[in-house]
């Protein structure tokens, strides 16, 4: 009985100071995971500016950038140019303007614009 006794009373603290350990880590690991999103962010948000400069000096394009409508990429296109933007099977590009001939110009994920014919999309 002794031994029972003492195994049931020391039990329960050990377990109260692991909760404790598991809930100070997991608020140290939130934080950390916050940091990093801010930080990427920022790096994205920055990457993204430069390739809209790039993309407004090369097509000299001066109107506001507004997305007209999206699309699908139905097969994968390497670039041959630099202003040819780069697709792959099932990326999703906004649709940004309309030239004339069979190419638009597009924007992907990643923030890069270049032209891109009409019949490699999928509109939906």
């Amino acid at each position: 009985r002794e031994k029972d006794d003492k195994y049931k009373n020391w039990m329960p603290k050990l377990r109260m100071a692991k909760e404790h350990m598991d809930q100070r880590k997991s608020s140290i690991d939130v934080e950390r995971i916050i940091l990093k999103l801010k930080k990427s962010d920022a790096e994205k948000s920055k990457k993204m500016e430069k390739e809209e400069k790039f993309f407004r000096e090369t097509f000299k394009y001066d109107k506001e950038i507004n997305v007209i409508n999206t699309a699908i990429a139905e097969c994968s296109v390497p670039s041959k140019r630099r202003v040819d933007l780069p697709v792959t099977a099932g990326e999703q590009l906004d649709v940004i303007d309309v030239t004339e001939g069979s190419a638009v110009i597009c924007r992907n994920s990643e923030g890069r614009y270049g032209y891109v014919l009409v019949e490699h999309l999928n509109f939906r």
